[in-house]
């Protein structure tokens, strides 16, 4: 952040009220901090997720954004402070702005309560709606930012079905069908191998003007999985059982 541009304070003042109350909720870690201005974002976690998110190359993004930006601003000071925000361009003005605003976005798919504790069903089909909103002017792809269907991640965190229609998706019905006599930790094993690399996304994290499988993109309506014959390295234990020629069709589709 040592290269944020600075100018002279000129309509800044009316907005910086904001920004000081979003950036002193961010970055100061006493929840009491106290304004004038009674506005905040509410900070979203999830009660579960992949061990392995903190490591991932976004999360290190994002920790090092916010890093930047604490090691710029004068937090021990309220004035300091909003004379260093009357003055920011506006260009960094935005990005503190969505960077404080990002620790609120909730896209979390929650289960409904149908007897009013937690989110309504009404809600919840908001809250995603809004979401698909701010993923399509981010830009946001799912694939592109890393994500991919793991055993920890996701495969073992939903039933055999959903991993069966997982892989009919992404691969077709011949090679779901293989799966299908596996017990639950080796289905989603064999699932993490045969959708690595496949663009598949679980229909919460698909944006809904695009889903991409095998790297096509395709258009809204039509995220059924290509028709045309793929080859497919399958592991001996798959089609043991099976006589040779079936084995080998089931293995083309």
């Amino acid at each position: 952040m040592a290269s944020i541009a600075l100018k002279r304070p000129e309509r800044n003042r009316d907005r910086s009220i904001l920004l000081l109350k979003l950036v002193t909720d961010t970055f100061r870690t006493s929840s009491a901090s106290g304004s004038c201005l009674e506005a905040s974002v509410r900070h979203a976690y999830m009660s579960a997720q992949a061990p392995d998110l903190k490591e991932s190359v976004v999360a290190k993004l994002v920790d090092e954004r916010h890093a930047a930006w604490e090691a710029d601003l004068p937090l021990g000071d309220d004035v300091a402070l909003w004379d260093y925000l009357t003055v920011l361009d506006q260009g960094s003005r935005l990005a503190l702005l969505a960077h404080c605003l990002s620790f609120g976005i909730n896209a979390l798919h929650e289960k409904v309560n149908p007897y009013g504790a937690g989110i309504s069903a009404s809600g919840l089909t908001r809250r995603m709606a809004h979401a698909d909103l701010v993923a399509r002017a981010v830009d946001l792809d799912m694939v592109e930012a890393g994500w991919e269907p793991t055993v920890d991640g996701y495969l073992n965190r939903v039933p055999k079905a959903r991993i069966l229609e997982a892989v009919r998706e992404a691969k077709g019905e011949g090679t779901a069908q293989l799966l299908d006599h596996l017990k639950k930790g080796e289905m989603a094993t064999e699932a993490e191998r045969l959708l690595k690399g496949s663009g598949w996304l679980p229909e919460v994290l698909r944006r809904a003007d695009l889903v991409t499988f095998d790297g096509e993109v395709i258009a809204e309506g039509q995220g059924e999985a290509a028709t045309e014959p793929e080859e497919i390295d399958l592991p001996a234990f798959l089609t043991a059982d099976l006589p040779e020629s079936h084995a080998s069709m089931m293995a083309a589709e």
